[in-house]
């Protein structure tokens, strides 16, 4: 099915809007929860037996839930098919990130890249279940990158892993 929308200005949405959680599904409960929980070190909240679990930074209800419910034994999506790109996890500072690098290296996992993109530094890798996954620190609003004009100039920069401290 495929439908075609009118892309029209319409009012901004209210400032205020964020994305809460992502809820990922997995082959493998205890395999995502040895990458979500044991590598990258969040808490979790609440487990439904052995079909899903809700984790947690901070003591929020959850910011990643984990389920098997569709894709118990599963495989990933083909290469060429639709879709989540990524699911982006914000650090609160560079050395928050550097932990995280810190945590991967030490459990042997390889990243898939690493960036500055004026806006952020990010390291990008997959979860056991091949699933996009990018780390990152937001740079404050102020020293965001801008065009003559004043709109927003991302780029794709090595990373100076130094700054993660």
């Amino acid at each position: 099915m495929s439908e075609s929308f009118d892309i029209k200005q319409s009012l901004p949405i209210d400032p205020g809007v964020d994305i809460g959680h992502v809820h990922l599904k997995v082959a493998d409960l205890e395999r995502g929860l040895a990458f979500y929980h044991g590598v990258l070190g969040f808490e979790i909240m609440q487990r439904m037996g052995r079909s899903a679990v809700f984790l947690s930074a901070g003591g929020y209800h959850h910011h990643i839930g984990l389920n098997t419910w569709e894709s118990r034994g599963g495989s990933p999506p083909p290469p060429g098919s639709t879709g989540l790109y990524h699911t982006a996890i914000r650090y609160p500072t560079p050395a928050a990130l550097g932990d995280a690098l810190r945590r991967l290296n030490e459990a042997g996992i390889a990243l898939d890249g690493a960036a500055d993109h004026g806006v952020s530094l990010a390291l990008y890798l997959h979860d056991p279940d091949g699933n996009g996954v990018e780390l990152y620190w937001d740079r404050p609003r102020e020293q965001w990158p801008l065009e003559a004009n004043g709109e927003l100039a991302m780029v794709t920069a090595p990373l100076d892993f130094g700054l993660l401290k």
